[in-house]
């Protein structure tokens, strides 16, 4: 039986290989490459989880030069075939290039990659927000303990929103206080020790967004935008299926306004956004899940708090492990 290649030799052939597709393919997360009996197994590991196979590679003794098999369409197996300079062998980079276009990767929707540190949503209520969260947790792109929720804030801590609950206006306001203090604490404890956050609240007005990236700022972290900018009449129809009492309709287009006046890209990126992306939704037929899959996040960054007694009093009490 042909003998696999030395262990190095495999890690060298792993890295290639990956190194090339992320040259390639934004939207591959991983090329996995197993081993067996002389051959290596490649196969494109999407980030929305889907494995594609892509080739067969022959061991022909030089780290250069492998044979190229394709995977048979009807069956298990593999077939010899040629790469685009009609040999048999080449590099593994001909080789995935080939196996690449066969499977079209190149026509697949490019994958965008949201660095570490500081993901801040904004849309209105209604927007889609918090689904778009779930699936993400669902597909294993964040960890639940990345999102910092004001709703689920406000829940832990009242039990239920003030307008329900019957609060005066005073009330109200003493309730949100304590609820974004809540917030900013946790999303410092988590940028402290270079992990990721997602602030999913409204974040319609600069002076919500101010709040937020000045803390960013205190760790050097960098801070990412996702827009959540629905059609009004989607918004409102997303509105009407959540059956919400403490929003109303008028509600939710006053936020919809301050949205389309206050929050625009460019604005954002004047604010201290480094990157501004816009999350498709029911406009564009695109599912929660869909929309998921088209971003990618690093979990962790290197933290560089600013030593200072607002920074200090934001992580002092912090007994957040997650």
């Amino acid at each position: 039986m042909p003998k696999n290649p030395p262990a190095s030799m495999q890690h060298h052939l792993r890295q290639r290989l990956n190194q090339h597709a992320r040259e390639r393919w934004p939207h591959v997360d991983t090329v996995k490459v197993r081993f067996r009996a002389g051959f290596a197994y490649v196969a494109a590991e999407l980030t929305d989880g889907t494995s594609l196979p892509l080739c067969r590679l022959r061991f022909t003794g030089a780290l250069h030069t492998w044979g190229f098999a394709l995977p048979l369409a009807d069956r298990d197996g593999h077939r010899n075939a040629l790469l685009p300079d009609g040999l048999p062998a080449g590099t593994p980079e001909e080789a995935l290039d080939r196996a690449g276009a066969l499977a079209a990767l190149d026509t697949l929707p490019p994958v965008i990659r949201v660095p570490a540190g500081l993901v801040v949503l904004v849309g209105p209520p209604a927007s889609g927000k918090t689904s778009f969260v779930r699936a993400l947790i669902g597909s294993g792109r964040i960890d639940a303990e990345a999102v910092v929720s004001s709703d689920e804030i406000r829940a832990e801590l009242f039990g239920a929103p003030p307008d329900e609950a019957g609060s005066t206006a005073a009330e109200s306001d003493a309730a949100d206080g304590l609820v974004f203090a809540e917030r900013d604490r946790r999303i410092a404890a988590r940028l402290a020790t270079g992990r990721n956050a997602v602030a999913e609240s409204t974040n319609v007005t600069p002076e919500a967004r101010a709040r937020l990236v000045a803390i960013a700022g205190r760790f050097h972290a960098p801070v990412t935008v996702l827009r959540f900018d629905p059609d009004l009449t989607d918004l409102l129809q997303q509105h009407a299926e959540r059956n919400r009492t403490d929003l109303t309709a008028a509600d939710v287009r006053a936020y919809a306004a301050v949205m389309a006046r206050d929050a625009g890209a460019d604005r954002l990126r004047a604010e201290g956004a480094t990157a501004v992306h816009d999350v498709p939704g029911r406009r564009r037929a695109a599912t929660p899940a869909e929309a998921a899959a088209r971003f990618s996040f690093a979990r962790h960054f290197r933290a560089t708090p600013v030593l200072d007694a607002a920074t200090a009093s934001l992580v002092a009490t912090d007994t957040d492990t997650g």
